[in-house]
Parts: structure tokens; sequence; C-alpha cells
């Protein structure tokens, strides 16, 4: 079972084993429909579409009209349904890649283990480490069958946006921010018209947890790395934009045998979409 990150060549020696099921999670947060067109111009044999914005997110306001966040998570038994439409059984091993480093296969690494599913891993290095490797790209639009997953307990834990603002007084918990620098200092108005981070939260850039080749760095630099900034992973609470980017540092955590962090879904933009809420800028 693979549960963290898979080669390339690892991959390709299951590429046409039935028990697996690849997906695709390419997305542009500025063209949504960047992703789907890469997808259809070539992708891992068999692999199918994750759409981030629909599959991979729920409505963005809750039943009270509440502002949730850019991309909030969907309704658990919507993912279900959407993970059976895929092919995935209880036994399946899932598999997840883009082309971004991990920055979007994370968040449906995270959502499977989310509804109790172990059994998923992100392709280390993405579509570009299995071009490295010589490995072919498919256009056939493969056709799923119906999966039998079921929900069950959950294998991560999520923080609301009450719960960390009442972490803001005590400070017992680590809110660790994967945006990019400018963005956490509140500079990126394309990005964030609202800008800053959470009061007392560290900035670790998703970005950093790879290595010059874009894969993943190994386990013990990874730890000696985020070790200091996270402390006890289980008083860590991991935040991004909008609770996707926050999925690649918990992924990281994961492989540096730090595991228990909590993820904060609404992330910044929920959580700037209220005025009440305090922020800071700069570093």
């Amino acid at each position: 079972m693979y549960t963290t990150l898979i080669s390339a060549a690892d991959l390709a020696g299951h590429i046409d084993n039935p028990a697996w099921v690849i997906v695709d999670c390419r997305h542009d947060l500025m063209n949504p429909s960047a992703g789907r067109e890469a997808y259809a111009a070539g992708h891992l044999p068999h692999a199918l579409f994750a759409d981030i914005e629909t599959e991979l997110s729920g409505a963005k306001r809750g039943a009270d009209g509440v502002f949730r966040g850019r991309h909030p998570l969907p309704v658990r038994a919507d993912l279900i349904a959407t993970l059976r439409s895929w092919g995935i059984d209880e036994d399946s091993q899932v598999i997840a890649y883009d082309a971004h480093g991990g920055m979007f296969a994370a968040r449906l690494w995270w959502m499977l283990r989310w509804v109790g599913h172990p059994a998923v891993a992100v392709l280390d290095g993405g579509l570009a480490a299995w071009q490295a490797a010589g490995l072919a790209l498919s256009t056939a639009a493969p056709v799923a069958r119906s999966g039998g997953i079921t929900e069950r307990s959950p294998l991560v834990t999520t923080v609301s946006a009450a719960d960390v603002l009442d972490n803001i007084d005590g400070g017992k918990r680590v809110v660790l921010d994967a945006r990019a620098a400018d963005r956490f200092r509140g500079e990126n108005e394309t990005i964030d018209p609202v800008g800053g981070h959470i009061p007392g939260a560290k900035n670790h850039f998703f970005k950093d947890n790879l290595g010059p080749d874009g894969r993943f760095k190994d386990a013990a630099q990874l730890k000696a790395e985020l070790a200091p900034l996270v402390g006890n992973p289980s008083d860590a609470i991991m935040q991004c934009g909008s609770g996707v980017t926050a999925c690649h540092n918990l992924l990281a955590l994961e492989v540096a045998g730090l595991p228990g962090a909590a993820l904060y879904p609404g992330s910044w933009s929920e959580w700037c979409a209220d005025p009440a809420r305090p922020l800071a800028t700069g570093t």
C-alpha cells in the first residue's frame, strides 16, 4: 500500500492494474479550465480527471449564507459519490498527480484520508517525472466503472475559523501558512484582495518541500526543516489561501514522520471575509 508518495517507476509497474485508480488533478487558480484542457491534450494512461472547483470543493456559502472560502470542503456524502463515480473501491490504490509539484494532487490525497481511505499516494515529481522517465501519455478518455468505497472514520483532523480565533489569544497551537511570502506579507492583491495573514502564524511556502528536481525532499531533510516550525504536530494547524496547498505541507509532514497536524479548510479566503477577524501584515 502506498500512503504518501510513489515514484514514476513504481507507478509504471502498476499502470494497467485494474485495482489502481489514477487521478489527474491539474489546475490553474487563475484559469479554471486549464486543467481539463491539459488533461485532454495528454495524461497518464487510464487516468481520470478531477476538477478542483466542482468535484474537490463544495458550496462557497453555507446554508446560512456565510462565505466558507474559495475551495471549501464538499459534503462528505457528495465526495463519496464522486469517488464511486471514479471506480474507487474500499481496497483501491489511488494515485493522484498534477504538473505543479503536487500542490493540487495533495488536496485529493488529504480528502481521501478525510473519508477514511489510507491507500492514496501522490506521484512524486508529477507529470514531469513521468515524462522524464520516458513514459508515454495518452489522450484516450477511460470509462470508469462504479466503485464501492464507503465513508469511514477520518484519518485526519480539521479546525474551524472559530477554533483558530480562539487560539490567537492562547497561542497553544502553531498556525503554518503555505502561501508564498509576498501573499503572507499581504503584498499580492491580485490573488488576495485582502492581504495579510492570521496573527501569530508562521510562513512555510509549500514549494520549500521540494528539491530542485521538483520531487519531495527526503524524509530526514523535511523533518529537519519542518520540526522546528511545527513543534508537536498534533498542536499544529495548516492553512493557505483556500485549503488546497496547505495539504502539501500536511503531506510533507507525513513523509517526514510528523503526522497529526490539522487542516483549516477555509483558510485565508474564509478568514479575511469577516472584517471582525484580526489580521496581520509584513513578516
